[in-house]
């Protein structure tokens, strides 16, 4: 089955394309989550979630905006990220003193920093675009899909030193085309 037979499928609420997107999908899934989601349950939980994700909004799927694989490493990615907080967010938290001001933003600051995150994700995907396709490559690998150094330099064919030489050339010019240089 196409990818685009696959969508057809899944829009039209078939249940052979969910076992169809789980059989094909999951090994990339996994690869995608692994660093993020270590534990095996963990991933397992995060793959069927994906699943039902993908079964509740294929039809908000584009492909003039995107690659299939990449609406869905997108989404595996998010859903992993958004369970890792979860599961921070419910450890136990110690004991609070009641003299220590609340370093929640005020809702004026809130704005202020969504609005300055805005500006900062246009100013770094033009930056971005700049790049050559195999810097791109590396710098998505690193810090949008969290993969280790090590995972990178063996699956690249680089060594870990090679891949950590060309990650900080990386920041460094991304640093100095968003005018990062100006603090250091």
């Amino acid at each position: 089955m196409r990818d685009a037979d696959l969508i057809t499928a899944l829009k039209e609420r078939k249940e052979h394309a969910m076992e169809e997107l789980l059989s094909r999908y999951s090994p990339l899934i996994r690869y995608v989550i692994a660093p993020i989601l270590p534990s095996g349950y963990d991933q397992e939980e995060c793959i069927s979630e994906v699943a039902m994700r993908v079964w509740e909004k294929v039809e908000l799927y584009d492909e003039h905006q995107g690659s299939w694989t990449g609406w869905l490493t997108s989404m595996a990615r998010n859903v992993a990220l958004n369970r890792a907080r979860g599961q921070r967010q419910h450890q136990p938290l110690e004991a609070i003193h009641m003299e220590i001001p609340s370093k929640e933003p005020t809702p004026e600051e809130r704005v202020l920093q969504k609005e300055q995150q805005m500006e900062l994700r246009k100013a770094l995907q033009m930056a971005l675009r700049e790049l050559s396709a195999a810097d791109t490559t590396l710098f998505y690998r690193k810090y949008y899909y969290l993969q280790s150094t090590a995972q990178i330099a063996a699956e690249m064919g680089l060594s870990e030193r090679a891949v950590e030489g060309r990650l900080y050339r990386i920041k460094k010019r991304l640093r100095k085309k968003l005018g990062g240089d100006v603090y250091e």
